[in-house]
């Protein structure tokens, strides 16, 4: 059996698009990039935050493999930490000619519907345009694109709509079905 896939990919082409969202309410909520590449923090953030949605391109990589793609120059990992807890991230990457990807971006369920996730991605876009200030080696950023699909969350697109974000390619495919997620373990988002 398969289903159909939408993929949108958006970009901003310049740092007065990003529209910042509002910061969550209180002193609870901080942003943390983490500078050690470690591809253990980097695996539990990609299951615990891809998990149920079915993010699986890097399940298969070996531990060798985490830690080159950490360990790129202009790779970064941001965390969003709520009283200490882990709560979401975005991991940026940086490509030619200026570009910038945000590879991956989301909350941990549990932090889900909490205004964290356009605080989040506002800071996120904010560190894109200005990855060449922390990494002199590269060319600063003219472009900041990611690609989201129908099997993220329902308010994904409306969030990086909201951000500033404007679409330029969509591609729908048949893939199969999965008929359960992969983790970051049966049970742990219900």
């Amino acid at each position: 059996m398969s289903i159909t896939v939408t993929t949108w990919s958006l970009h901003q082409t310049s740092p007065a698009d990003l529209r910042p969202a509002r910061e969550p309410e209180g002193d609870d909520v901080r942003i943390v990039r983490a500078e050690t590449p470690s591809p253990e923090f980097s695996r539990f953030l990609y299951t615990a935050v891809g998990g149920d949605i079915f993010w699986t391109d890097r399940l298969a990589a070996t531990y060798a493999q985490w830690a080159e793609e950490l360990g790129r120059p202009g790779t970064e990992t941001w965390v969003a930490y709520e009283k200490g807890t882990p709560a979401g991230y975005v991991e940026l990457q940086a490509q030619a000619e200026g570009a910038v990807e945000i590879l991956y971006f989301g909350l941990i369920p549990a932090f889900r519907g909490r205004r964290i996730g356009g605080h989040l991605l506002s800071y996120g876009i904010a560190r894109a345009w200005d990855l060449a200030e922390r990494h002199p080696e590269l060319s600063p950023t003219k472009r900041v694109w990611l690609h989201t699909c129908s099997l993220d969350g329902p308010h994904a697109m409306d969030n990086y709509l909201r951000r500033g974000f404007t679409l330029f390619d969509t591609k729908t495919e048949e893939l199969p079905e999965a008929t359960q997620t992969p983790g970051p373990w049966p049970g742990a988002h219900g």
